[in-house]
C-alpha cells in the first residue's frame, strides 16, 4: 500500500498533471469544484497568456502552479493552513503580499517558507540550500512592511498561516521568474526529461520526482575543463569533488534517503535504474571547479517493468512500496 507520503504528494500532483491534460492519472477520481487543488484546462492558460491576470479564493490546504492574484478569507478559525507553489524547473517564484488583515498579537501568523515541507521533511535539505532553515522563513508578523515581496531559491515555495477571526486573511500576487540555471526541483509530472547544468559554483543541486520511475541518464560530463576531461579515480567516488548520486526513499528530504548508486565518471551512452521508491532523486555534487552538466529522462514505473530487466539496468530497490 502507498504510503502516506506518497498519497499526500500524489494527490498534488496528480492535480498538476490534469493542468496539463495528462487525464489517465486522473483515475483516482473526477475533477470538481470541491476538489482541494486547481485543475486548469489549456484553454485558461492561454486565455493567461493574453495579459489577463487570474484570480481566485485560497482554501485551507491549497496547490498553485499558475501566476495570478489570490485571497485568503477565514470563514471561522483556520488554525492549520498551507499553500504549495510550484513552477516549471527553469522557474522561480515571487510572492508579494498585497493586503494583510490577521492578528498578529492574537496568535496568527503567515509565513513564506522558502521551499517545501511535508511531515517535518524539507526539500531543498539543508545541506542543498544557500540559507540556513531559519532564513528560509519569512514571518509577516516579525517583518511587516518591510519584505513584502519574497523570491524562491527553485521552483517550489509554500505559505503557513493561521487566522482565528471569521473574516480576517490576506491577498497575495504569485509571478515566475526565469532561471538560467535551475538547480534544486521538484517535478510536477511523473515523466519527462532534463538537463542540469552547474557552471563553476560549488553546490549541491537535486532533481526529485514523487513517484517510483525508471531513470535513463544519457549524458554525463564532470570535470570539464578546457575541452579536455580530467582523469578520475578508478574505484568509487570518495574523495572526488564532482558527482552524481542517485537516491530512493518514502520522504522529502534527499539527505534522509538511501544512497543507490554514485556516478563520478563522464560518459556518453545510456544508464538506466528501476526505482521503486515513493521518491527517487538525482542530485549532483559539484566543486565549483568545473562546468557540470547531467542530461536524463524519466517515467512512471509500472508493475509490469518490475518483472523484466533490461540491459544497462542497475539492481532495483524499494518495490515492495508500490
Amino acid at each position: 500500500m502507498p504510503s502516506a507520503f506518497q498519497f499526500q504528494c500524489h494527490l498534488i500532483l496528480i492535480f498538476l498533471a490534469a493542468s496539463k491534460g495528462e487525464t489517465r492519472y486522473l483515475e483516482v477520481r473526477d475533477a470538481g469544484e470541491d476538489d482541494p487543488f486547481l485543475l486548469l484546462s489549456e484553454d485558461l492558460k492561454r486565455e493567461l497568456s493574453a495579459g489577463q491576470i487570474y484570480r481566485r479564493s485560497l482554501r485551507c490546504i491549497d496547490m498553485l502552479s499558475i501566476e495570478g492574484q489570490f485571497t485568503f478569507t477565514a470563514d471561522q478559525p483556520q488554525l492549520h493552513c498551507a499553500t504549495f507553489f510550484i513552477g516549471e524547473p527553469e522557474e522561480l517564484i515571487t510572492i508579494d503580499y498585497d493586503f494583510v488583515n490577521i492578528d498578529c498579537q492574537g496568535g496568527d501568523f503567515l509565513k513564506v517558507f522558502d521551499g517545501w515541507i511535508l511531515k517535518g521533511e524539507k526539500f531543498p535539505s539543508s545541506f542543498d540550500h544557500p540559507l540556513t532553515t531559519s532564513q528560509r522563513y519569512v514571518d509577516f508578523c516579525e517583518s511587516g512592511n518591510i519584505q513584502k515581496s519574497i523570491r524562491s531559491s527553485q521552483n517550489v515555495a509554500m505559505i503557513f498561516f493561521r487566522i482565528q477571526q471569521p473574516g480576517n486573511g490576506f491577498t497575495v500576487t504569485v509571478k515566475k521568474n526565469s532561471n538560467l540555471f535551475p538547480c534544486n526541483v521538484i517535478s510536477q509530472t511523473p515523466s519527462g526529461r532534463f538537463t542540469m547544468v552547474i557552471p563553476h559554483q560549488h553546490r549541491n543541486c537535486s532533481f526529485s520526482i514523487i513517484y517510483p520511475v525508471v531513470i535513463k541518464i544519457s549524458d554525463l560530463i564532470l570535470g570539464h575543463l578546457n575541452g579536455l576531461f580530467l582523469k578520475k579515480p578508478s574505484a568509487g567516488c570518495a574523495g572526488v569533488g564532482d558527482f552524481v548520486e542517485l537516491l530512493g526513499g518514502a520522504g522529502l528530504d534527499p539527505s534522509k534517503m538511501f544512497p543507490l548508486a554514485d556516478l563520478c565518471h563522464s560518459f556518453h551512452g545510456s544508464a538506466q535504474m528501476k526505482i521503486g521508491c515513493d521518491n527517487t532523486v538525482l542530485r549532483m555534487v559539484s566543486s565549483g571547479k568545473h562546468i557540470n552538466r547531467v542530461t536524463f529522462e524519466y517515467h512512471q514505473l509500472d508493475l509490469q517493468e518490475t518483472e523484466t530487466r533490461k540491459e544497462n539496468s542497475i539492481e532495483e530497490f524499494c518495490f515492495p512500496s508500490i
